[in-house]
């Protein structure tokens, strides 16, 4: 099985870093991992996210080209999903997506600690839209940028858990999602820590990809 990866933004070593963590997640898959060289060198708002899309569309027969069985945005704000799932011709996910979803399969009341606040807006219509308010607690900023955040280390380590810490004591939040695709390899410290539920979008993909793929492939003509 091959499931593809599309940054939406312009990091290459955030592509890299997302591929890493689906490996680890998935190792029994083939992972490949595309960056949109055209779009912003982070999404932060909505602004950022509109202007992901059109390169983002432009590499899913790419990504379909390399044999990819299913495709994952790697953004949290889910850039371009509705559009991408109308044009892939095979599964598309979103990592904010499989993160609400998992929570849920979980039974677990949900917060998101996220990036900077102009995120929040979007994060929170995603959640409402895609039906999942009733189990949402908050939505936090760290109040760290993208590539801050990608580039991670012990200050960054630190000011997320401040605010998962906040999520658990103030939003009685049964499990914690990581509301940014660069988190992605914090998650095992971060979990580490604090010994209760950490949900990782990257992580939440792979696994629900493999599953619809799965489910789709079966449903193919012989």
């Amino acid at each position: 099985m091959k499931i593809a990866y599309i940054n939406p933004n312009a990091s290459a070593g955030m592509t890299k870093a997302v591929v890493t963590a689906a490996r680890h997640a998935l190792p029994e898959a083939e992972i490949l991992g595309l960056t949109n060289t055209q779009g912003p060198a982070a999404i932060q708002g909505k602004e950022d996210g509109r202007a992901a899309v059109p390169g983002l569309l432009a590499l899913l027969p790419v990504a379909r080209a390399q044999g990819a069985d299913a495709i994952v945005i790697a953004c949290f704000d889910d850039t371009g999903l509705a559009e991408a799932q109308a044009q892939a011709g095979c599964p598309v996910l979103g990592i904010g997506q499989s993160s609400f979803v998992m929570a849920k399969l979980l039974g677990l009341r949900f917060s998101v600690v996220t990036s900077l606040p102009v995120s929040v807006p979007v994060i929170r219509e995603n959640i409402r839209d895609q039906g999942f308010s009733a189990q949402c607690a908050s939505v936090r900023a760290s109040d760290l940028p993208v590539l801050t955040i990608d580039r991670g280390g012990p200050a960054v380590i630190a000011r997320i858990a401040q605010e998962i810490e906040c999520a658990r004591r103030e939003d009685n939040a049964a499990c914690v999602i990581l509301g940014c695709a660069g988190m992605a390899p914090l998650k095992d410290t971060l979990a580490a820590r604090f010994g209760f539920a950490i949900i990782d979008g990257v992580e939440a993909s792979a696994q629900l990809a493999r599953a619809v793929a799965t489910v789709q492939g079966r449903q193919q003509p012989a």
